[in-house]
């Protein structure tokens, strides 16, 4: 892992667990064992690490999702990856949904537009997909179904209930079923889901 990689993953920890104006350059320097002024060489500051951690997940999420729509044999199918690819990046990375969420309104204005921008390109992705899947379905409620489907899947921060196995069936389960697709989830081991407290993520855009 380079320095720069090791950077970005312990400050979405940190920003996770405290906050991103809890966190000082000087606590992050520490966490990644290098002095507060060191991690200059790598960042300008605090908020380009903000920065470069929002739109590179969003960059991520709008590969990944064209390349694995793209080898699909079908809309539904192309729905289905699309599914699979986004619960696994959920419970990859709890932290970074968090931070999005959290802290949105700390990211530099031209960072939030370009991540804008990249969410609406991979709402529009869902959206396609779905239309292709149900035939005559409207735009607008296509985009709706995407948004609702972002949610469900990026509650992971707030479901620590199940093991991660079990918790990726769940997910893909209840999404293809709001999505209107055909799969299910594996059957889990009876045990009683006391509700845990969600809250929205721009990992899933807010802008139509």
């Amino acid at each position: 892992m380079s320095r720069r990689t090791q950077i970005l993953s312990t400050a979405a920890e940190l920003f996770a667990a405290r906050g991103f104006h809890g966190v000082s350059v000087s606590d992050l320097g520490a966490a990644c064992g290098i002095s507060g002024p060191a991690l200059y060489k790598h960042f300008a500051s605090k908020e380009a690490i903000l920065a470069e951690m929002l739109v590179s997940i969003s960059e991520e999420l709008l590969r990944v999702g064209r390349e694995r729509a793209a080898a699909a044999s079908s809309a539904s199918a192309a729905l289905a990856a699309l599914v699979e690819w986004h619960v696994d990046f959920a419970l990859r990375h709890r932290p970074l949904i968090v931070v999005q969420d959290r802290d949105w309104e700390s990211l530099p204005g031209a960072a939030r537009k370009q991540v804008r921008t990249l969410q609406r390109e991979y709402v529009d992705l869902w959206a396609a997909q779905l239309r292709g899947a149900h035939l005559g379905l409207p735009e607008d409620q296509a985009r709706a179904m995407a948004h609702a489907a972002f949610g469900l899947i990026n509650s992971t921060p707030h479901s620590g209930l199940l093991p991660d196995d079990q918790m990726r069936a769940l997910l893909s389960g209840m999404a293809a079923g709001a999505l209107g697709l055909t799969a299910v989830a594996a059957p889990l081991s009876p045990a009683p889901l006391s509700p845990a407290p969600l809250s929205p993520s721009p990992l899933s855009p807010s802008a139509s």
